[in-house]
């Protein structure tokens, strides 16, 4: 008999050579085959199962230990308190990125009116959170790949965020004319020879979104470029880069004259977000 007991055993056991949390993720698997949730499966562990949900379980925890991230299994992943669906067009969010949503939020102001735009939205995580947390502000969404604006585009209508404005493009090259007081981008910052894009998630992920060239910072470089055009006097830059990328990414802000640079770092500790205002 097929049980969620047994079920979940199975799973943990298929996982657990793989997997950090084999438990856990057995749990979170067997309850989207459910479609039920997690406390479900603690009170009833000796509830049966179909073949058929069962077969989807299997699944599941075959695509799992094949290195399948759990977020694209389950399409969905949490940033600042909110559910956003992705797939594999987009990056999945992770939680320091919230640093960029904090500092961010510091520079925004109440009432006054204010542009922001998203360089590289992927799923919107950024652009979709400012603008729910302020949503007074005009928010420009930009990314280079359909996909990902679908997605973002998705995860806006399920947040009701209407005050976010949807472009495709590479970086500023679609963009008219026009001011803001706030550039933010996650833009891609892994060097191509980078052995980290061989494990774990990154290997799923969109690449165009990982890896930049001059060793991670080309992109880095042509955003904080381009931003001097489309910044508002006193305008502000927020860019995320790798840890280990943040003397180089203070040097290119020096070179196109950004001031009041300052990098500011994660809940680990590591130098993780750089900020320029461009005073000209």
């Amino acid at each position: 008999m097929l049980t969620i007991k047994n079920l979940l055993l199975k799973g943990k056991q298929a996982l657990q050579s793989e997997i950090d949390s084999p438990q856990l993720e057995a749990e979170i698997l067997l309850s989207l085959a459910l479609g039920k949730n997690r406390s479900y499966l603690k009170a009833w562990p000796e509830r049966e199962v179909s073949g058929e949900q069962a077969d989807c379980f299997d699944h599941l925890v075959y695509k799992r230990s094949e290195g399948t991230p759990i977020a694209y299994l389950t399409g969905q992943r949490e940033f600042w308190s909110r559910d956003f669906a992705v797939n594999p067009d987009v990056l999945i969010p992770r939680p320091e990125t919230e640093l960029l949503i904090e500092v961010a939020l510091t520079l925004i102001p109440q009432i006054t009116p204010f542009k922001v735009i998203d360089l590289g939205t992927g799923s919107g995580i950024i652009a979709i959170t400012l603008a729910a947390e302020k949503p007074l502000i005009e928010v420009t969404a930009v990314d280079i790949s359909s996909g990902a604006l679908k997605t973002a585009q998705v995860n806006a209508r399920t947040h009701q965020t209407d005050n976010i404005t949807f472009i495709q493009s590479h970086w500023f090259d679609q963009i008219k004319a026009c001011s803001f007081d706030l550039v933010v981008s996650n833009p891609p910052y892994i060097a191509p020879e980078d052995p980290h894009l061989l494990t774990g998630d990154l290997r799923f992920e969109p690449q165009n979104a990982l890896i930049a060239a001059n060793r991670g910072l080309g992109d880095i470089e042509e955003i904080a470029g381009k931003a001097r055009s489309h910044l508002q006097p006193q305008g502000h830059l927020l860019i995320e880069h790798g840890y280990n990328q943040h003397h180089e990414v203070r040097a290119i802000f020096r070179e196109f004259h950004y001031q009041n640079i300052h990098t500011y770092r994660d809940l680990s500790g590591h130098p993780r977000l750089t900020y320029g205002q461009w005073q000209s």
